[in-house]
């Protein structure tokens, strides 16, 4: 037996399984045999979880660090985090932070709409600028090209080494544009203004990255300036104009309704030509917009049958699904325009008068190659006098017959008219209408700031694909000849990474297993620890819909949405639900109770909650030495904190960006750099956790020193890790010999201190009473005889239940030592000859030693470890389900995304044989299964714990949300 009560119970829980699959395994196989006695697997579990236990806790030092807490217990504070007041801190800081973007986007609003104002067009300008394909181009004599002049590049660490240049900016001209029209140079010319405040702006703010005037005219100035490369055809098809930001910012949220003429007159290439219009147009919608498209001849043909008289929202997916119908559509019979305009009008009108929709702007989109009369009767009955739904008319061809009736109804209900002759006139025509729908906004000079949902940006060189969220604004004319005119010059903006926004959560007071995230208006996610935006980690693809996850496919056990419908809704409160949160690689759970509290962030159309857990996750502590103690044990060279938290603001200064943490830490301290900006109460935590856990490093140094101590190099490292981030690390073998090279660095994501979570080691042992360890093998570890065991244990800072988790300690041995150590516990026995019956030795016994989570540690077939134990015997591991042993739990994951595979054969092979078809759909059906659960994880079919559910997304109208302000009526 083992020594104190409650480490018994974990170990004989833990080889109690154990047991039970020796007696299962044996009956199983050897059904003709005695059955093991219970006592004799009792001994083996007694002597193995004795011996491990005894090992990792010698080796990490576990009993040391909690005495030295223990010592500290009195002159410590606990503390119960009132999760409404950290919510409104945390909103308060992220509040500032987005006001510091929007007040840099200000100033070149100003700046932009005075340098056009002094500025008059001149047709014949013609003008050198920095474009941004053609900087440092040369033709066959080694002369610069037009517009190519030589444009200094540099390295630049805060761009992630991208080489620009930080004093000027470049100009991107679309390639279906002339880089030299006038309109174009005029533009560029004046822009050049911005380059000052671009500057001024960085200077001010360093933190800012990449800032950007999109012109209506539709060139893009970017600072700071960096070489564009075009495709491998020579094509940059950029356009800034069709960009969210540039959208949102000039335009204000609207209802629409997209009128196809499918006609027999519509055939061919004009077809065509209207799909691409159709899609061109859904290119222009966002998220706060809702639409619907009717084809029509003598009768309606809603494109998507199903949302017959209604819309949806315009999310990616909603879009997208459009699209695949637009190949539907097919041209005959006669154009019956007024039945359409009738079925449009009463649409718009319900929703405008029960609130649905945006709640704003609303505009028939009317696509045809001609219109026989103005239907005056229509207009007079449904939009006239107050005209609130726009008509915007797109002749289709080069016939200009019927052009005067759809100039007139456009004119006659504020709308705009053009005309599109060929597929290449599309995107610009269809881009008119943002500038009419601009009006009101231009005309009430209305600069409204608008932040973007979470998208993934990969300009950033060998960093990859990035998480960001753009706050952009509008820029007018302010001439006194266009005001009433209303002309939309462009939009400023700016990126924000979304790691700026997790650098303001400080995560030590979240918890272990605590966590802060943000949604939009739409209830879309900006930043959550379990949003999964790429999948094929290696190639870093980004998923089809991954802007627009909303916050009930995360929180999903949220079933009636309550969470979700108050942020929002943009109130503040409480929330509280059991949730289960998948770790390692989504192998494992752990199921736990979480309180949320949640409040709107201010000047932005975000919401913040912060999920903190019960128990240890609902007290934080404070310790207090002084700084002398603290500087001298933090400044060990095996110390280091965590790389994505901050300790010190290193980013607002250059000559700061060099500095560590620690580096930065003790210049704070003592006052060398008063400039710097540093946390002082985390300052304070690190040091006295610094403090405490010192002794630590004499104590391993002795071990490793003992030669007799760890002869054969069983135990390779000794890790503890404390709740401010700090961590330290000991070697008993030289770093080429250790088994696992990645452990405890950073390619072992799971494995340290994340911007929004604590490592893998440290959260499962936190589960776990203190004082028993936890034992896992990485699953990022190899099959071969090089795979290593994990063992951790959590130090708690007191006996009393509402103590906080202080730390985690822990030791990684080689499996072979691990499963060595198995092997001689199962060979002993209570005959007094030495001689034992029965061990794992027998070949009519199968001995296997599994974790919690119900995954193989030791098996006399090597190639099993590391694989769940329901595989190898499954019909033992239904036995463990069904005494209790285990339990199935059930997991919803709605970011899962389907592979499909699509084959195709110009062998007629397939037509001549008859069993072809049967033999591809049973392949077809096997290949999908094999798939489904390669990706949903097999071994989720058991608890271990988890069952994964997949569910399509459905095409439906989405809830009312909280909108921007509108602007209609001009």
């Amino acid at each position: 037996m083992l020594g104190n009560s409650s480490i018994s119970r974990v170990f004989f829980g833990f080889l109690f399984v154990v047991w039970i699959t020796f007696c299962l395994t044996l009956v199983d196989v050897a059904r003709s045999q005695q059955p093991i006695p219970l006592s004799v697997v009792k001994l083996w579990a007694s002597a193995f979880g004795g011996e491990i236990k005894s090992i990792s806790a010698k080796y990490s030092g576990s009993q040391l660090l909690q005495k030295k807490y223990k010592e500290y217990e009195k002159s410590v504070l606990v503390e119960e985090i009132d999760g409404l007041r950290l919510v409104k801190k945390l909103a308060k800081d992220m509040e500032e932070m987005f006001h510091k973007k929007a007040e840099a986007m200000r100033r070149l609003v100003e700046a932009a709409e005075e340098a056009h104002l002094q500025h008059e067009d001149d047709p014949e300008l013609q003008y050198e600028y920095f474009n941004a394909v053609l900087i440092n181009e040369v033709d066959q004599e080694g002369n610069s090209v037009e517009l190519g002049q030589e444009f200094i590049l540099q390295p630049n660490d805060h761009f992630n080494d991208l080489s620009v240049n930080i004093s000027l900016s470049v100009v991107q001209v679309p390639t279906n544009m002339y880089n030299k029209d006038s309109a174009i140079m005029n533009g560029v010319y004046w822009s050049e203004a911005l380059n000052k405040v671009f500057v001024d702006n960085f200077e001010r703010d360093p933190s800012l990255i990449w800032q950007y005037f999109g012109s209506a005219k539709g060139f893009f100035r970017q600072y700071p300036g960096i070489k564009w490369k075009p495709d491998e055809h020579g094509v940059i098809a950029f356009d800034c104009r069709n960009r969210k930001w540039y959208i949102q910012a000039a335009t204000s949220p609207k209802d629409v309704i997209i009128l196809v003429d499918v006609s027999g007159s519509m055939k061919g290439l004009r077809l065509t030509i209207a799909r691409q219009t159709v899609s061109s147009i859904l290119d222009t919608l966002g998220d706060d917009d809702f639409f619907n498209i009717i084809a029509y001849n003598e009768e309606l043909h809603y494109v998507e049958p199903c949302l017959n008289g209604t819309l949806v929202q315009a999310d990616r997916t909603n879009k997208d699904h459009f699209r695949e119908h637009l190949d539907k559509l097919f041209a005959k019979g006669i154009g019956m325009l007024n039945i359409a305009l009738t079925e449009a009008f009463t649409l718009l009108n319900d929703y405008n008068r029960t609130g649905q929709g945006s709640i704003c702007s609303q505009a028939i989109m009317l696509i045809t190659d001609g219109a026989v009369d103005t239907y005056d009767a229509v207009f007079a009955k449904y939009n006239w006098p107050d005209r609130k739904v726009r008509i915007f008319a797109y002749l289709i061809g080069r016939e200009t017959a019927f052009a005067d009736n759809l100039k007139w109804m456009a004119c006659a209900n504020k709308g705009y008219f053009t005309q599109i002759s060929t597929l290449a006139d599309v995107q610009e025509n269809v881009m008119e209408y943002l500038h009419v729908l601009s009006r009101p906004k231009v005309i009430d000079q209305e600069h409204d700031t608008i932040w973007t949902e979470a998208y993934i940006d990969s300009t950033f060189g060998n960093m990859g694909p990035v998480l960001m969220t753009t706050v952009a604004m509008p820029v007018f004319s302010t001439k006194n000849e266009t005001r009433n005119k209303g002309i939309l010059l462009g939009v400023v903006g700016t990126d924000v990474p979304v790691q700026e926004l997790l650098k303001t959560i400080p995560k030590y007071k979240l918890g272990i297993h605590g966590y802060a995230f943000a949604i939009t208006n739409n209830g879309y996610i900006l930043t959550h620890p379990d949003l999964r935006p790429l999948y094929e980690t290696g190639k870093k693809r980004r998923k089809p819909n991954y802007s627009s996850v909303d916050l009930s496919e995360v929180e999903w056990e949220d079933k009636d949405d309550f969470l979700r419908n108050a942020m929002v809704n943009r109130v503040t409160g409480t929330f509280d639900m059991e949730v289960k949160k998948t770790v390692d690689k989504g192998k494992r759970v752990l199921v736990m109770t979480n309180d949320y509290y949640y409040t709107d962030i201010k000047g932005t159309p975000f919401s913040l909650g912060v999920a903190l857990s019960r128990g240890h996750g609902q007290y934080s502590f404070r310790g207090n030495v002084t700084v002398e103690e603290g500087l001298h044990d933090l400044e060990h060279p095996e110390v280091a904190l965590a790389d994505e938290w901050t300790y010190c603001n290193t980013d607002l200064h250059p000559e700061h960006r060099y500095l560590t943490q620690i580096e930065a830490i003790k210049r704070y301290l003592t006052g060398k750099e008063p400039l710097l900006q540093c946390d002082k109460e985390l300052i304070q935590e690190v040091l006295f956790d610094a403090v405490v856990t010192a002794p630590l490093e004499a104590y391993w140094t002795s071990l490793a020193l003992n030669k007799s101590e760890n002869s054969d190099k069983g135990v390779e490292i000794a890790f503890l890790g404390t709740r401010t981030g700090l961590s330290r690390i000991n070697l008993f073998v030289v770093p080429e010999q250790l088994t696992n090279q990645d452990f405890l660095t950073a390619e072992d994501k799971e494995g340290v201190f994340n911007a929004d979570h604590f490592p893998l080691w440290y959260k499962r042992a936190a589960e776990q009473i203190p004082g028993t360890f936890i034992y896992s093998l990485p699953f990022s570890s190899g099959t071969e005889n090089k795979s290593v065991v994990l063992a951790s244990t959590a130090i708690q800072l007191s006996d009393d239940r509402k103590s906080p988790i202080v730390a985690a300690v822990g030791i990684q041995m080689k499996l072979d030592f691990f499963q060595r150590k198995f092997w001689t516990a199962s060979r002993q026995c209570a005959a007094l000859d030495g001689k034992c019956p029965t061990s794992c030795d027998d070949d009519n016994i199968s001995c296997y030693l599994i974790d919690n989570n119900g995954f193989i540690l030791v098996s006399e077939d090597f190639s099993q470890t590391g694989i769940f134990f329901g595989e190898v015997e499954g019909a033992v591991m239904n036995k463990l389900l069904q005494m209790g042993s285990f339990k199935r739990v059930t997991l919803y994951d709605y970011q899962a995304i389907c592979k499909i595979y699509a084959e195709s054969s110009d062998s007629a092979h397939s037509l001549l044989d008859p069993y072809f078809a049967t033999f591809a759909a049973v392949k077809w059906i096997l290949t999908e299964l094999v798939i489904f659960l390669v990706e949903f994880n097999l071994y989720s079919w058991w608890y271990s714990d988890l069952t994964v559910k997949h569910r399509e997304p459905c095409l439906c109208p989405a809830i009312q949300n909280t909108l921007p302000l509108c602007r209609n009526g001009l």
